[in-house]
Order: structure tokens, then C-alpha cells, then sequence
């Protein structure tokens, strides 16, 4: 079955009443995300964006139709292992069991219970949707917000320029465990993310991990019908590169040998409004020596 049967032709498992923004990353990553993986399948779901959207039960007539899990920020990954280690010792070996989180509860608060799921190999699937921040009184900043952007916690005024650390790699950081399968996807390329969630369902002994980037009209300041745009223009600037990792071998699954200005990225962001040359110089910087790293990860794993 080609990606394009999969997105249009199956049964889409999240129910229409999710309330979620216009033009949300989050929503079409989960819609996909289920409809790879089917019925078949437990989801866990911390607090966030999909669980105020009501993909966890929480609004009258909304939820998913698959069992959903709602664990604590800190320990998503552990209680997902044990649920799954529960099927494994009643003979259930066919049961998916996946995260899909996002906010804080991957990279600050879920980091250390992902870290630790990750080491002992449990064979499950962590999917991060990579919205930049908090999303629960306002938008705040989180470990994978990047420099520059501005949020609810980091105002940009007289005394700040927004955040002033770079964001947290957590796909790099991820594929330092040598698990089973890293990849990153973006909606600004389905046929690549439904190839890499399937890649990550058919590994039956250890540990995936897949970081999703998701627009947030809301947080990014921009237009939710530009959600698709955005994410193309992240890909072309390498902003958010597509590669994976298999047991540590890396791949680079797009390589932009010419990539634009990152600036042509963050002008469609009402976030980086206030932004001057010396931040966009910064943010160039980071993304040039992260798009290298990964290139060079990949290169020597050919070699």
C-alpha cells in the first residue's frame, strides 16, 4: 500500500470532534501516526496540546478510538514500557504501544524517563511533536524552544532579546543510545514520514524514537493555512533536517546542497518579529554547524 492509500484511504482513528488550532502539527501528526499504525495499538498521551485538544477524552464527543494512556510529564516513556512489558508476559506481542508527546514532557520534564526507556531497549515507540514550547497557560519556553523566540516566559524588551540559549537536539541526544531507530519527519514531506513510521512498527526488538516538527500557529505567531509552507521553508534552509539513525548508523534522507537564508524561515514567524542580525546571525550559525554535524555523522557511517 502506497503513502498516498494510507493518508486518504484508512480509517482515521482520531475522532473529528478534536479541538485543536487551525493549521496544528501536533493534530496531523497524531492522525498519521494512527492511521500507520492502526487499531492495534495502545497510545499514551501526556498533558499538552493533543490532551487540552481533547485527544485524550477530556472534551465531550472527542478522543481517539484506539485505548489511551494520560501518564505524568515526567515518567510517559516508563509507564508506556510497563504497559508494554504487561502484553508482552500475557503473550501480546502484536500490541503497538506508543507516545506521542510533545511540550515539555520529552525534552525537560519526560527527558530523564526517556533516557532511561531508551538504555534498557524497551520496544516501544516515542514520537515527540516539536512545537517549541509549553503550551498550557500561554506559550512558554521549553528546552526545545530555539534562540531568539520569543514566549509568554521570555519577552522580548529592553532587558531581553527573547531566549537567549540554543534549543536541546533531542534527535541527536536520542541517537547517542544507539536504539533500534531515530528519525525526524515533517508534514512538508508525507511520503518520508509515513516511510519512517512504518520503519519504526515493523522493529520488534528495541527502542524508536521520532521527532515530528509541528507548526503552532498559535505559539509561532503565523497563519495557521501557512502550517505547510512553514514546514517546507524549515526544510530548505535546513532548519529542520530529514535523517535517521539505525543502531547508530546514520542516513541523511534530504540533502540540501543549496539551502536558503534561515531568515527566509523565521520572517514567516511572528515569533522572531523582534529579531536583529546579530540573533539571526546566531541562529544561521547553529543551524549550519548542526546540518554539518549530521552530514558528517552520515558520511562516515557510508565510509
Amino acid at each position: 500500500m502506497s503513502y498516498i492509500d494510507i493518508i486518504f484511504e484508512r480509517e482515521d482513528l482520531a475522532s473529528p470532534g478534536l479541538s485543536m488550532c487551525a493549521g496544528c502539527g501536533a493534530e496531523l501528526i497524531l492522525r498519521t501516526t494512527l492511521k500507520v499504525f492502526g487499531k492495534n495499538t495502545v497510545v499514551g498521551i501526556p498533558p499538552g496540546c493533543l490532551a487540552g485538544g481533547g485527544a485524550t477524552g477530556w472534551n465531550f464527543d472527542n478522543g481517539l478510538k484506539v485505548p489511551v494512556h494520560i501518564p505524568l510529564l515526567t515518567n510517559t516513556a516508563s509507564l508506556l514500557s510497563g504497559v508494554k512489558q504487561a502484553f508482552l508476559k500475557k503473550g501480546k506481542d502484536d500490541i503497538n504501544v506508543i507516545a506521542i508527546a510533545g511540550d515539555g514532557a520529552t525534552s525537560d520534564a519526560g527527558m530523564q524517563s526517556l533516557s532511561g526507556s531508551a538504555e534498557r531497549g524497551e520496544n516501544i515507540v516515542y514520537i515527540c511533536y516539536d512545537n517549541e514550547g509549553y503550551m498550557n497557560t500561554g506559550f512558554q519556553r521549553s528546552g526545545t524552544t530555539c534562540i531568539g523566540s520569543r514566549t509568554s516566559t521570555t519577552p522580548p524588551g529592553k532587558g531581553s532579546s527573547g531566549k537567549r540559549q540554543f534549543q536541546k537536539d533531542m534527535p541527536l541526544i536520542m541517537a547517542m543510545h544507539n536504539i533500534a531507530y531515530v528519525a525526524t519527519i515533517s508534514p512538508a514531506n508525507m511520503k518520508d514520514m509515513v516511510t519512517k513510521l512504518e520503519k519504526a512498527k515493523s522493529i520488534k526488538k528495541g527502542f524508536s524514537y521520532i521527532h515530528a516538527f509541528a507548526p503552532c500557529p498559535t505559539g509561532w505567531k503565523s497563519l495557521p493555512e501557512d502550517s505547510i509552507k512553514i514546514a517546507k521553508k524549515a526544510l530548505k534552509t535546513n532548519y529542520f533536517p530529514l535523517f535517521e539513525a539505525e543502531n547508530g548508523i546514520f542516513k541523511l534522507n534530504y540533502d540540501n546542497k543549496k539551502p536558503e537564508p534561515v531568515v527566509e524561515f523565521i520572517k514567516m514567524l511572528g515569533k522572531y518579529k523582534h529579531c536583529d542580525e546579530n540573533l539571526i546571525q546566531r541562529l544561521q550559525e547553529f543551524v549550519d554547524q548542526r546540518y554539518e554535524k549530521i552530514k558528517k555523522l552520515a558520511s562516515n557511517c557510508k565510509n
